[in-house]
């Protein structure tokens, strides 16, 4: 009997931190559901990819893999410290250019047109909705804060995935002026947060919203969302173009190879800069993360100047080599799209020569 209680005991304490986590986020109702309900992405009660897509092939050996992820090491994790570049940002004469800082895995901050950006910021040490469990960050020899960083002016969301939408970090922000723009309905978590409703837009897909001169769209991504497991799909995912006058960023975000890349680059021309998601890629999950030969292909239908590769070298959330997702973009590379690979932290403006730092090499 006394057995049977602690485990009620411990079931109830697990139920109650189920619901009230702050971390998980909000739930949609009210104003925002109907909004979401106007979305022709939105049908059957939750948003759809832009074409058919599959989480998971149906031979995925789902217990192999956690066994694996957990208990196999390899060099799926650096054994070595990773060099990182002191964030610096003091201006240079004549750079008239957008400055980017690449700040590991999917955090990109963007100075441009006079105004500060930060895209998918995340600053905690796991993602995770707990700071004792969860996916662990590389050890970098600068261990990145918020407080690094200037005033932010706007802060991009591309999804509600813990790798891209840090509570935390989200926090330190309540009291700020910062903007948000975000994809529909995410905006819920960030009201359960404290932040007003008054600083947040949300948008569809092909939407646009500017910010003093600085105009930024949502565009199709092929992925999914969700904090809990039992809400996927009851947000949107999205991928963002950033234009200031003659300047054209594209920040691709989570996504699997589509079809949506060319359309993307036939509607925008070309971009100076795209990020895209080179990592965290498995044969177990074709659809919803792209391999690094993809990646390549989707630079170039997206009419790419440069390629910088995004969401790698900062967390283990697939079962391959830390290093091996820009090494096989780089081999899968014909040059006719150039790509960055500069020092994490490392400041660039896009007037800049490409850089082209090969840190990880040597490495373990």
């Amino acid at each position: 009997m006394f057995g049977l209680l602690v485990v009620l005991l411990i079931a109830g304490l697990i139920y109650v931190w189920f619901v009230f986590n702050p971390s998980f986020g909000g739930r949609i109702n009210g104003e925002r559901l109907e909004r979401l309900k106007d979305s022709p992405n939105f049908k059957e009660g939750k948003f759809q990819n832009p074409v058919e897509t599959l989480m998971q092939t149906e031979d995925m050996p789902f217990f192999k893999l956690l066994k694996e992820f957990f208990f196999v090491k390899g060099d799926r994790v650096p054994s070595e410290v990773i060099p990182t570049r002191k964030i610096e940002l003091d201006r240079k004469e004549n750079k008239p250019s957008a400055r980017i800082i690449w700040l590991g895995h999917s955090t990109v901050f963007i100075e441009m047109a006079g105004k500060t950006v930060l895209i998918d910021p995340v600053f905690s040490k796991r993602t995770s909705p707990v700071s004792f469990a969860g996916t662990k960050a590389f050890t970098y020899t600068h261990n990145y804060k918020l407080e690094d960083l200037p005033e932010i002016d706007l802060v991009i969301v591309s999804h509600d995935h813990y790798d891209h939408l840090d509570y935390r970090t989200i926090l330190k922000l309540k009291d700020k002026n910062t903007r948000f723009v975000m994809p529909l309905g995410v905006g819920t978590h960030l009201e359960k947060w404290g932040i007003e409703s008054s600083r947040i837009t949300e948008l569809d897909w092909w939407e646009s919203s500017s910010f003093d001169g600085v105009k930024f769209t949502a565009t199709p991504a092929r992925h999914f969302s969700g904090r809990r497991t039992n809400n996927r799909f009851s947000t949107l995912w999205a991928a963002w173009v950033i234009e200031d006058g003659d300047e054209r960023l594209f920040f691709g975000a989570d996504s699997g190879y589509f079809p949506g890349f060319k359309e993307i680059g036939e509607k925008f021309g070309e971009f100076d800069l795209v990020m895209l998601e080179c990592g965290q890629y498995s044969q177990y999950w074709p659809y919803i993360h792209m391999s690094p030969e993809e990646t390549y292909k989707a630079a170039v239908d997206l009419n790419a100047k440069v390629l910088l590769p995004i969401h790698w070298a900062k967390y283990k959330l697939s079962i391959h080599s830390w290093k091996e997702p820009v090494e096989r973009l780089l081999k899968a590379s014909d040059g006719s799209v150039k790509i960055a690979s500069p020092e994490i932290g490392q400041s660039f403006y896009l007037n800049d020569p490409t850089p082209e730092v090969r840190w990880w090499e040597g490495l373990n």
